[in-house]
């Protein structure tokens, strides 16, 4: 007689995922508006692999200039990156502006640092 094989246990309970952007700096220098990146993550954030399908399951929210999405389900954090991109591109900030992971759940939007590329270029002119 051989043992009996545990089967796993699914979880009963809904695993809450909560990702957040942070928008501080663009929006201090009045080159974006949060309720904007809010609206475009509204429309475009898919849920079931269908667009505005977010129901109760994902919630996306705004705090001065922190955009947080909650998520009741599996939800991926590159698919936050992915349209956060679009959305600069689409705005016509992707050429100052990118997205940085500043941590397990946290992005940033930081400006490119032109100025020292700027100054390695004028030194190699120089020689």
């Amino acid at each position: 007689m051989s043992p009996a094989i545990a089967k796993p246990r699914k979880s009963s309970r809904k695993q809450t995922v909560k990702f957040s952007v942070d928008c501080k700096k663009p929006v201090d220098d009045a080159i974006m508006d949060v309720a904007a990146v809010e609206k475009y993550l509204n429309e475009r954030i898919k849920v079931d692999h269908k667009r505005g399908n977010l129901g109760d399951s994902v919630t996306i929210s705004r705090e001065k200039a922190l955009v947080t999405v909650t998520a009741q389900e599996p939800f991926s954090k590159r698919q936050i990156r992915y349209l956060m991109r679009r959305y600069l591109k689409r705005a016509n900030l992707r050429d100052w502006l990118r997205v940085v992971s500043t941590g397990k759940s946290t992005y940033e939007l930081r400006y490119y640092n032109i100025a020292d590329q700027e100054e390695e270029g004028d030194d190699e002119d120089e020689e």
